[in-house]
């Protein structure tokens, strides 16, 4: 009943919104420039399932945290099960990614995975953006791309910052369980460029029994110079964190009424984080020549503290039946490298051609990286202390060929070169190791007729594996053998796809897609050493449309179903945990209609298996959000977000493992645990422009 009154007034209220600006409309006859969310029109991509999202759709739609915005990407889901300073979860094309293992994310052109973390492998912590600040966000899924390498086997999103802004922005943002968000940022003429400048501080408590007490703060100062083809710029940036964090729960707790939904169990949990980061971008056209040149410098640090199992005792484990089994994952990190090619545009036999090479270095090093049991957030042992060393270089070639003009062709092929160098507090774990792959890629496009393109892409990438996993011979608690793990794991993918425009206004696209790995080795920072696992694959189907209804209307439609299985038979199963199925996504955004403006969004985050054999499952998620939004005038407007709009009781993320609590047997307890989602919170933001 309560659902029904609110999607009562929700209809209400759009209509009184239409019926206004209607009358509106009336006395003003301007002409509107129409932006879509996506630029995704036919002739702008190489495959069906590559786009752009634009900062329309960055502005319109309410984001609960910052890395909610990789959700804009069709088909994927950010989910949380921590505290709001912790890298996101995320799932695409029947991955649990965990924390971004096989999806490379980029920011101004720097790498975010984080390699041989301590928390998990790929670790993507983009806390530190500032949603306001990014013009737009390039994705491509697949392997199909030769400039794309580690960790951008399911797919990659480049994120790209404005240069320069239209209008200063200074808004602040009050919500329940005392949150709070300042922003403040412009950008001004400085010589011959533009100087923009950025500064975000917020607070939130969260509706957690134990309060998150997250205290955040994101800077950005960035110097730019130039046109579309000859432009360079220079990006700083700084991001602070400090929180609580409320971890999955034991559902038989909940049951038991030991706890609460919202309720922890270890309150102790949480973290500190810090990034630090410096880049440069530069591009040069001269004739049929195009040069880009990336290079970057990051310094990062974490103190992340967690306790999954609590009290659960192991004949070798450190973990005490007394005190719990929190424990501390630390790093200390610095990366740096650089990105250079070179493009020349021409003709072969009279037919046009581009041939790009690429040059792609990175080197991390982790002084030290570490695990340690702990209570209450003090050290009591140490399980491991690793320095690591870990450098790669690769190069790429890509040629495009217009065979005829509705036939083009792109090959590609790249080469990576690894080297691994780990001091170890064990001295058996200590080496070096080094590791190549090469990946062959291909695509063909047809088209377009009738506005309509067709797309067949193939190509094989990889993933790294931490790099402590390749050189360890002990486990680093029982001290018990243990063998290597491959350092790169290959993967190799093809797509068939369309991409079509002849309905006007409908940008629509399909994909079928498959996908192999010939591994899922990684290592498990929670448990401090490998975690070995079967080849598998998965297929799926994608279909994503984009829809511009009226110059006041888009709607957004997206859908996405995958199957996973391990290829090796195993009598525990062949189901690969946590594998996401079925994901969909809707939204209709109001933009300027009259003063008005806003979003309704729902996503469904479907059922997921969470053991092998399949006979435990987690239960599907939709939830749904709105910006309700008038501008008082042209520098002044408000805006209301309110998230989990129809209250629903359900989980960001389920797990299912052994446990203990205490009093409970030795041994421990098999059994569901989860993140709940947040009760229905709303949030009032006031922004005004100078």
């Amino acid at each position: 009943m309560q659902n029904k009154k609110l999607l009562g007034a929700l209809a209400l209220a759009l209509a009184s919104l239409a019926l206004a600006a209607r009358a509106d409309g009336e006395h003003k006859l301007e002409k509107i420039e129409v932006n879509g969310h996506y630029d995704n029109a036919v002739g702008t991509s190489d495959a069906a399932s590559q786009g752009t999202v634009t900062a329309k759709l960055i502005e319109n739609r309410p984001v609960l945290r910052p890395g909610e915005v990789l959700e804009f990407v069709p088909g994927l889901v950010v989910t949380q099960h921590s505290g709001e300073g912790k890298a996101n979860q995320y799932f695409l094309r029947g991955f649990n990614l965990d924390h971004g293992t096989d999806f490379a994310t980029y920011v101004a052109g720097m790498p975010i995975n984080a390699r041989s973390h301590a928390h998990g492998q790929g670790y993507t912590d983009i806390n530190f953006l500032i949603p306001e600040l990014v013009e737009r966000i390039d994705y491509k899924k697949g392997t199909y791309y030769a400039d794309e390498g580690d960790f951008a086997s399911a797919g990659a999103a480049h994120i790209h910052l404005y240069n320069s802004l239209k209008q200063g922005i200074v808004s602040l943002t009050g919500g329940e369980h005392q949150f709070v968000r300042g922003l403040f940022a412009n950008s001004t003429v400085v010589g011959a460029g533009n100087l923009l400048y950025g500064l975000e501080l917020s607070h939130d408590n969260s509706v957690f029994e134990n309060p998150e007490n997250v205290r955040k703060q994101s800077g950005m100062l960035r110097y730019s110079q130039g046109g579309s083809d000859n432009n360079f710029s220079v990006t700083a940036l700084a991001y602070n964190n400090k929180w609580a964090a409320n971890d999955q729960i034991a559902q038989r707790a909940v049951d038991q009424g030991l706890i609460t939904r919202f309720g922890s169990q270890d309150p102790s949990d949480g973290g500190e984080s810090s990034r630090y980061s410096l880049s440069f971008d530069w591009t040069r056209r001269q004739g049929n020549s195009l040069t880009q040149f990336n290079a970057y410098a990051v310094q990062s640090k974490l103190n992340l503290f967690s306790n999954f199992t609590y009290f659960l005792e192991h004949p070798f484990d450190l973990s005490d039946p007394i005190n719990g089994d929190q424990f501390e994952q630390a790093e200390r990190r610095y990366i740096y490298g650089f990105d250079l090619n070179q493009s020349w545009f021409g003709k072969l036999a009279g037919m046009d051609t581009t041939n790009r090479v690429g040059l792609q270095t990175r080197y991390d090093k982790l002084d030290p990286v570490a695990l340690y049991s702990t209570v209450q957030r003090q050290r009591v042992a140490t399980t491991s202390e690793t320095n690591v060393k870990e450098g790669s270089a690769s190069i790429y070639f890509e040629n495009t060929l217009q065979w005829a003009p509705k036939f083009r062709t792109i090959a590609g092929i790249r080469y990576d070169r690894f080297n691994f160098d780990v001091t170890s507090n064990v001295p058996e774990n200590s080496g070096k190791v080094t590791d190549h792959i090469t990946s062959p890629k291909l695509s063909l496009i047809f088209g377009p007729w009738a506005k309509t393109e067709l797309f067949v892409n193939w190509g094989e990438g990889f993933h790294s594996n931490d790099a402590r996993g390749t050189t360890v011979h002990l486990t680093p608690k029982e001290l018990l053998p243990a063998n290597p793990v491959t350092p790169l794991v290959k993967a190799r993918g093809s797509e068939v796809g369309l991409r079509t425009q002849i309905i006007p206004g409908l940008e629509s696209s399909l994909a079928l897609w498959r996908l192999s790995l010939g591994s899922e080795l990684v290592f498990s920072g929670d448990a401090g050493d490998t975690s070995p696992s079967r080849a598998s694959y998965r297929r799926g189907v994608e279909w994503n449309n984009h829809y511009i209804a009226a110059r006041w209307l888009l709607i957004d439609l997206d859908l996405a179903l995958s199957r996973t299985r391990f290829t090796q038979d195993d009598p525990v199963g062949n189901y690969v945990p946590g594998s996401v199925e079925r994901v969909a996504s809707f939204g209709v955004a109001v933009t300027e209609l009259g003063p008005w403006f806003g979003e309704f969004h729902v996503r469904y985050f479907g059922p997921r298996t969470l053991i092998e054999d399949n006979s435990q499952r987690s239960r599907s998620t939709t939830l749904a959000s709105l910006r309700a939004g008038y501008k008082i005038d042209r520098n002044w407007k408000v805006a209301l977000d309110v998230f989990n709009l129809f209250d629903r009781e359900a989980n960001t993320i389920d797990y299912f493992y052994t446990s203990r609590l205490q009093g409970e047997p030795a041994a421990g307890v098999d059994d569901s645990h989860f993140h709940p989602v947040e009760p229905r919170e709303f949030r009032l933001t006031v922004t005004g422009n100078f």
